[in-house]
């Protein structure tokens, strides 16, 4: 243990130090079995004679608080049960801004107190299928950089290589034409959309989003301190005629509508973006799944068709690699590049350097391309299942929506059948399944499942949709 004793003066230094450590012993600071140190070390770092902590460890020692082994040390006493601890004072409740109270919790996921053994939760990836091997000699080359560094801070917009790679792969995969000091690292795309709101949002504007929509990023931009304009959809993305006249920023998820799936249309693309430049307003275009396209052609980013300075791109590798590597990007506008590089460094200086150099050489090897190709491959396996048994087996009770990209399909629900009601039976069957009624907030709210299948295989999504439905028709019987 570390000793937190402090003397206050130098009367009954004993008595201080005896009731200091009985104290954290009946707390429960100090658990039972745990070693103290020696009496030598515990005088020298208190400055006190030996002589006193000897006194203090044989009376902690005779009423039955600590036991001590020849040659081996003193300890607190396994027979020693948790005491009620000395009655505390009145808990003063902090206030928080009011605002916080307003916002919902976040997106749904895995449930960790009972998994269900068929998830289909949403916005997950397939760790098994990752090139680890790969990953660890990217990180061990990390750690050899950072060991000849002299400690420092680094870059708020993030490590250079790391940067670069950014840069050449949008060029190539999304027709984003940047160069690599346009790119700056956040913490996911999370932290991007919360820098742009706190560099551009002042208290009371107006910003609109896409209903049904991304509730997280609902939740930056009101914590903000913005009024928040509900958009629609429709098949053939946001609504632009709908756009409220005095927004100040607009939030689209274009390649892959969060959470029904149809891109948004070149027609509608360009209307926002010439809507944006009347009005001055700052587009954030979210390409949260925009790597994985399975018909058609790629769509343009609104980005690539961007020339008057109007969109932010957003993205992040939690799509591609894994949430918990909490790496994501952003290009600005040109114009906001300075206030967000300030925004990134107060809110926390910088990136994980390690993480970044790691990505960069992943990225740089060739190993990330190759994972992506990997990672399609098999993502359209699971779709095409997925979509054989909303088709098929399971068509009585949902009907999928068209979706040509990302890692989860909806389907809504036939009129005769609850959200809730479908949710809950599926889970008793060991089946988890996702609602997508509370994405919507101000539109009328449909009844339908997101099917996430980045975290869940093809055997697995085949028993568990079997399951499913024979749950389903038991119940209509």
């Amino acid at each position: 243990m570390n000793a937190h004793i402090k003397l206050r003066g130098r009367r009954d230094l004993a008595g201080q130090i005896y009731r200091q450590i009985r104290a954290s012993i009946v707390d429960g600071r100090l658990a039972p079995g745990e070693r103290l140190p020696s009496t030598r070390t515990l005088a020298s770092e208190l400055d006190v004679s030996r002589k006193t902590t000897l006194d203090v460890f044989e009376r902690l020692i005779g009423e039955g608080y600590l036991r001590s082994r020849t040659g081996d040390g003193t300890f607190v006493s396994e027979e020693m049960t948790r005491l009620a601890p000395t009655p505390p004072r009145e808990r003063i409740v902090q206030a928080t801004g009011a605002v916080w109270e307003t916002l919902p919790e976040a997106l749904p996921a895995s449930r960790k107190d009972m998994p269900a053994r068929f998830d289909f939760v949403g916005g997950v990836t397939d760790k098994r299928l990752f090139p680890f091997d790969k990953w660890r000699k990217c990180v061990s080359h990390a750690l050899r950089i950072q060991a000849r560094g002299n400690g420092s801070y680094h870059d708020p917009s993030g490590d250079q290589e790391l940067r670069l790679a950014i840069s050449r792969y949008l060029a190539s995969n999304r027709a984003v034409v940047s160069n690599w000091q346009d790119v700056i690292v956040t913490n996911g795309a999370q932290q991007a959309i919360e820098l742009l709101a706190r560099a551009v949002i002042r208290p009371g504007d107006v910003i609109a989003v896409e209903d049904p929509g991304y509730p997280p990023a609902r939740s930056v931009f009101t914590a903000a301190g913005a009024r928040v304009i509900d958009v629609p959809v429709d098949k053939d993305g946001l609504r632009v005629d709908a756009l409220p006249s005095k927004a100040r920023m607009v939030y689209v998820t274009p390649s892959h509508q969060f959470p029904l799936g149809m891109p948004m249309t070149l027609e509608r693309r360009l209307a926002l973006l010439e809507w944006a430049h009347r009005r001055g307003a700052l587009v954030i275009e979210d390409d949260y799944d925009g790597e994985y396209r399975f018909e058609g052609r790629p769509m343009e980013s609104l980005k690539s068709l961007d020339n008057a300075g109007v969109v932010a791109y957003v993205g992040t590798f939690s799509k591609t690699i894994f949430p918990e590597l909490r790496i994501g990007y952003m290009i600005p506008p040109s114009s906001l590049a300075a206030t967000l590089r300030k925004a990134k460094q107060v809110s926390d200086w910088h990136s994980s350097t390690l993480m970044q150099t790691a990505l960069g050489k992943f990225m740089l090897d060739g190993y990330f391309a190759k994972h992506l190709r990997h990672m399609h491959r098999e993502y359209a396996r699971r779709r095409a299942t997925l979509l054989e048994y909303l088709q098929g087996d399971l068509s009585d009770f949902f009907t999928p929506l068209p979706s040509a990209a990302g890692i989860h399909l909806v389907a809504i629900l036939a009129d005769d059948t609850n959200e809730a009601d479908v949710i809950a039976r599926a889970n008793q069957a060991s089946v988890g399944l996702y609602g997508i009624s509370r994405m919507f907030n101000s539109q009328p709210s449909r009844q339908g499942i997101l099917f996430g299948y980045g975290g869940i295989g093809v055997d697995d999504m085949r028993s568990g949709l079997t399951q499913l439905g024979e749950t389903l028709r038991a119940t209509r019987r």
